[in-house]
């Protein structure tokens, strides 16, 4: 199951949508999930390039966070915008990639990229707690290449 039209179903999406939903309940960070087929540049470049063309760093404290998944390479990275950068440690995003790595070792797609949304929700309240005002600033929608 490698294209892009068969990653994930219908229900899937409208479950990571869910997920995106209620991860940023608990921060002002803001989440989006990318998947496309492949790319012949180096995947975190690639990601680099999803990220700007989404205009994910069009948010308020510049805390974007991107998931993105090349299905026929088998490869996903999680990139965030600078605003995350400045403040966590390098390993910050270890444990949610391995959350994700573990389920998609084992065929589990959807399930690993809602725990990997949810976990990189409550990372991201430590130092992007959810304010009274915040408004989702970015759209939950999945975004397809």
């Amino acid at each position: 199951m490698s294209t892009v039209k068969e990653f994930l179903s219908e229900q899937d999406e409208l479950a990571i949508i869910e997920a995106i939903k209620k991860a940023e309940l608990n921060t002002s960070g803001e989440i989006r999930v990318h998947i496309e087929a492949s790319s012949k540049k180096e995947t975190y470049q690639r990601a680099l390039e999803v990220f700007e063309g989404l205009k994910m760093y069009n948010t308020q404290q510049r805390n974007g966070v991107l998931l993105y998944i090349a299905t026929e390479d088998h490869k996903f990275v999680i990139c965030g915008d600078k605003g995350i950068d400045d403040v966590v440690a390098d390993d910050f995003w270890d444990c949610t990639r391995d959350t994700i790595a573990t389920y998609f070792k084992e065929g589990n797609f959807k399930d690993g990229i809602i725990a990997g949304i949810l976990n990189a929700g409550e990372q991201l309240k430590k130092y992007f707690p959810y304010q009274a005002d915040d408004t989702d600033e970015l759209s939950n929608e999945i975004s397809k290449g």
